[in-house]
């Protein structure tokens, strides 16, 4: 125990997150107290261990923006959507973005395949029957993960993509797909485009995207609007195109504490009267004449106030232009409908935004 007290002693000294680690070794410690189940305890290890593998392989390529593919593992090479997913990452990789994948077979293959195993990903989970990685990413074990649960997994895929292609697949498949739509539809993933890709004449997703229509948006189950977190494409570059144009003017969304002032005129306490908002990072300012548009045509998406151009800093650091506003929450489908709204305008000078592909995306002389 002294030699451990040691070891922690010298690993927290300056460490910037110090809090935050006692926090967590607090935590761990109470569970100890009330847990002597091996099973609790290999669960615990277990995710701690795909947790420092995932953090360990991304911390490196955190500022290049990655297209997760998903798809069946039983598409054949040579087949149509085979081809298509091989497509889709070499046309991905030629703008500039980074792929990631389950590192199966099938439309995963595929995808690493185009890709080529020194630009993209393998997120490959331990399963009951042996299920190893693809030739074309087993090779590059710098970028191949071995996750034990399926939820760290998932966690990997959503917390470091920055747009997700689905091309026609089983139960796995649509698992993630509907995985994905949750955690964005609840606030709890930022905003990315998820692209519905099939073979041109297929229906796969025509079908798949009536049957929400008609039985969860129509009878209530869904919002108005949330079928708009959905983008169809039925080619490699279409797809491709709907990802650039998602990040033409949008950079990110991020929430912000706004001091609020105390109308006694005591000073504040440790943040009690700080207002969380959201900030719709941007790549260029909004003139007066759009803001006014938008809080004219939006005004739905806000709880109390109005949307106000100001400025701010990403994770990098770098400052950015930005659209501050008191976020409802209820809303994700009308937050795509405005972030599409921004991509759409006909800025001056967007024309030398030549990066989307990049999370700190400097612009061009």
């Amino acid at each position: 125990m002294d030699d451990l007290n040691g070891a922690l002693t010298t690993a927290l000294a300056g460490h910037p997150q110090r809090p935050l680690i006692e926090q967590a070794l607090s935590t761990l410690l109470a569970f100890a107290t009330t847990s002597s189940d091996h099973d609790d305890w290999r669960l615990i290890d277990g995710t701690l261990k795909d947790l420092q593998a995932a953090m360990g392989v991304f911390r490196p390529h955190r500022m290049t923006r990655k297209v997760t593919v998903f798809g069946s593992a039983r598409s054949a090479p040579g087949s149509e959507i085979y081809q298509l997913a091989e497509s889709l990452a070499e046309a991905v990789i030629q703008a500039g973005f980074e792929v990631m994948t389950g590192a199966g077979g099938g439309v995963m293959e595929a995808a690493n395949r185009g890709a080529g195993g020194d630009r993209s990903f393998g997120l490959n989970v331990l399963l009951p029957f042996e299920q190893d990685a693809n030739p074309f990413i087993s090779e590059h074990q710098s970028r191949l993960l071995q996750f034990r649960y399926f939820f760290t997994r998932k966690l990997f895929f959503l917390r470091e993509s920055d747009a997700l292609v689905v091309l026609p697949g089983g139960f796995g498949t649509l698992d993630e797909l509907f995985e994905s739509l949750t955690l964005i539809q609840t606030g709890r993933s930022s905003p990315i485009p998820l692209v519905l890709l099939a073979p041109q004449g297929d229906p796969f997703w025509d079908g798949w995207q009536q049957a929400l229509r008609c039985d969860l948006q129509d009878r209530g189950l869904i919002g108005e609007h949330d079928l708009e977190l959905l983008s169809t494409a039925h080619s490699a570059a279409e797809a491709v195109a709907l990802i650039r144009r998602f990040y033409r003017v949008f950079h990110r969304l991020q929430p912000v504490q706004i001091p609020q002032p105390d109308p006694t005129g005591q000073p504040d306490q440790a943040g009690q009267r700080d207002q969380t908002v959201m900030e719709l990072l941007l790549h260029l300012p909004l003139p007066e004449q759009q803001l006014a548009l938008i809080n004219q045509g939006f005004p739905d998406l806000l709880r109390s106030g109005l949307f106000v151009a100001a400025e701010s800093c990403d994770e990098a650091g770098a400052i950015y232009p930005c659209l501050r506003f008191d976020f409802n929450q209820r809303r994700v489908g009308r937050l795509y409908q405005l972030i599409d709204h921004l991509n759409a305008l006909d800025l001056a000078h967007s024309v030398v935004l030549q990066h989307p592909e990049q999370r700190l995306c400097p612009l061009a002389p």
